[in-house]
Protein backbone atom coordinates (compact mmCIF):
# COMPACT_ATOMS: atom_id res chain seq x y z
CA UNK A 1 0.00 0.00 0.00
CA UNK A 2 1.36 3.16 -1.20
CA UNK A 3 1.89 5.85 2.25
CA UNK A 4 0.91 9.23 1.64
CA UNK A 5 0.76 11.89 4.11
CA UNK A 6 0.68 9.09 6.98
CA UNK A 7 -2.32 7.27 5.70
CA UNK A 8 -1.94 4.10 3.59
CA UNK A 9 -4.10 4.50 0.71
CA UNK A 10 -5.78 1.65 -1.22
CA UNK A 11 -3.97 0.24 -3.96
CA UNK A 12 -6.75 -1.54 -6.30
CA UNK A 13 -8.59 1.87 -6.54
CA UNK A 14 -8.10 4.36 -9.13
CA UNK A 15 -5.58 7.32 -7.99
CA UNK A 16 -8.38 10.05 -7.68
CA UNK A 17 -9.95 8.02 -5.39
CA UNK A 18 -7.64 6.79 -3.62
CA UNK A 19 -6.44 10.17 -2.57
CA UNK A 20 -9.84 10.94 -0.95
CA UNK A 21 -8.67 8.90 2.01
CA UNK A 22 -6.99 11.60 3.62
CA UNK A 23 -8.50 13.57 5.75
CA UNK A 24 -8.90 17.20 4.19
CA UNK A 25 -8.47 15.85 0.63
CA UNK A 26 -11.70 15.23 -1.43
CA UNK A 27 -12.58 14.94 -4.95
CA UNK A 28 -11.60 18.95 -6.69
CA UNK A 29 -8.51 18.67 -4.68
CA UNK A 30 -7.87 15.85 -5.38
CA UNK A 31 -7.64 15.63 -9.27
CA UNK A 32 -6.31 19.04 -8.81
CA UNK A 33 -3.03 17.49 -7.24
CA UNK A 34 -3.16 14.86 -10.20
CA UNK A 35 -3.64 17.69 -13.06
CA UNK A 36 -0.96 19.25 -11.60
CA UNK A 37 1.73 16.78 -11.35
CA UNK A 38 0.56 15.54 -14.72
CA UNK A 39 -0.72 12.25 -13.41
CA UNK A 40 -4.07 10.06 -14.99
CA UNK A 41 -6.42 9.58 -12.25
CA UNK A 42 -8.11 6.61 -13.76
CA UNK A 43 -4.21 5.27 -13.00
CA UNK A 44 -4.69 2.20 -9.78
CA UNK A 45 -2.51 3.22 -7.07
CA UNK A 46 -0.72 0.45 -7.52
CA UNK A 47 0.49 1.07 -11.15
CA UNK A 48 2.43 4.18 -9.34
CA UNK A 49 5.94 4.01 -9.19
CA UNK A 50 7.85 5.50 -6.44
CA UNK A 51 8.70 8.71 -7.82
CA UNK A 52 4.90 9.69 -8.66
CA UNK A 53 4.14 9.23 -5.10
CA UNK A 54 6.94 10.96 -3.74
CA UNK A 55 5.49 13.66 -6.13
CA UNK A 56 2.01 13.67 -4.67
CA UNK A 57 3.50 13.06 -1.52
CA UNK A 58 5.57 16.57 -1.52
CA UNK A 59 2.14 18.77 -3.61
CA UNK A 60 0.18 17.86 -0.16
CA UNK A 61 2.99 18.73 2.43
CA UNK A 62 4.31 21.45 0.46
CA UNK A 63 0.10 23.47 -0.35
CA UNK A 64 -2.38 21.88 1.75
CA UNK A 65 -3.17 21.21 5.39
CA UNK A 66 -4.21 17.65 5.87
CA UNK A 67 -4.53 15.30 8.78
CA UNK A 68 -3.27 16.13 11.92
CA UNK A 69 -2.57 19.87 10.89
CA UNK A 70 -5.84 20.45 9.40
CA UNK A 71 -7.83 19.13 12.33
CA UNK A 72 -5.74 21.02 14.97
CA UNK A 73 -6.85 24.27 12.76
CA UNK A 74 -10.27 22.90 12.88
CA UNK A 75 -10.18 22.75 16.90
CA UNK A 76 -7.44 26.40 17.23
CA UNK A 77 -10.63 27.72 15.24
CA UNK A 78 -13.90 26.39 17.84
CA UNK A 79 -11.55 27.31 20.79
CA UNK A 80 -11.40 30.62 19.44
CA UNK A 81 -15.19 30.77 18.98
CA UNK A 82 -15.51 29.89 22.22
CA UNK A 83 -13.15 32.22 23.93
CA UNK A 84 -14.62 35.32 22.00
CA UNK A 85 -18.31 34.39 23.70
CA UNK A 86 -19.71 34.34 20.03
CA UNK A 87 -23.16 32.75 19.30
CA UNK A 88 -21.43 30.24 17.31
CA UNK A 89 -19.24 29.84 20.06
CA UNK A 90 -21.78 29.29 22.57
CA UNK A 91 -23.37 26.67 20.59
CA UNK A 92 -20.69 24.67 20.14
CA UNK A 93 -19.90 25.44 23.78
CA UNK A 94 -23.60 23.27 24.53
CA UNK A 95 -23.67 20.77 22.17
CA UNK A 96 -25.80 22.20 19.74
CA UNK A 97 -26.02 22.59 16.32
CA UNK A 98 -24.27 26.03 15.22
CA UNK A 99 -25.32 26.26 11.71
CA UNK A 100 -29.08 27.53 12.34
CA UNK A 101 -31.13 24.41 12.23
CA UNK A 102 -34.18 23.70 14.17
CA UNK A 103 -33.81 21.47 17.60
CA UNK A 104 -37.46 21.56 18.79
CA UNK A 105 -37.98 18.37 17.05
CA UNK A 106 -34.96 17.22 15.67
CA UNK A 107 -31.10 17.45 16.26
CA UNK A 108 -31.06 14.11 18.03
CA UNK A 109 -27.28 13.65 17.54
CA UNK A 110 -26.04 16.94 18.38
CA UNK A 111 -28.35 16.65 21.91
CA UNK A 112 -27.96 12.50 22.57
CA UNK A 113 -30.93 10.21 23.72
CA UNK A 114 -33.97 11.85 24.47
CA UNK A 115 -34.19 12.96 28.31
CA UNK A 116 -37.57 12.80 30.16
CA UNK A 117 -38.82 15.90 32.29
CA UNK A 118 -40.86 15.21 35.34
CA UNK A 119 -44.19 16.64 35.84
CA UNK A 120 -44.12 17.92 31.97
CA UNK A 121 -47.43 17.19 29.83
CA UNK A 122 -48.87 17.94 26.57
CA UNK A 123 -51.67 20.46 26.18
CA UNK A 124 -55.29 19.40 26.19
CA UNK A 125 -57.71 20.41 24.17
Amino acid sequence: MPRIAGIDIPEKKKIRFSLRYIFGIGPKVSDEILGKLGIDGERRASELDDKEIAAIAAEIDANYPVEGALRRQIQQDIQRLKETKSYRGERHRKNLPARGQRTRTNARTRKGRKKTVAGKKGVKG
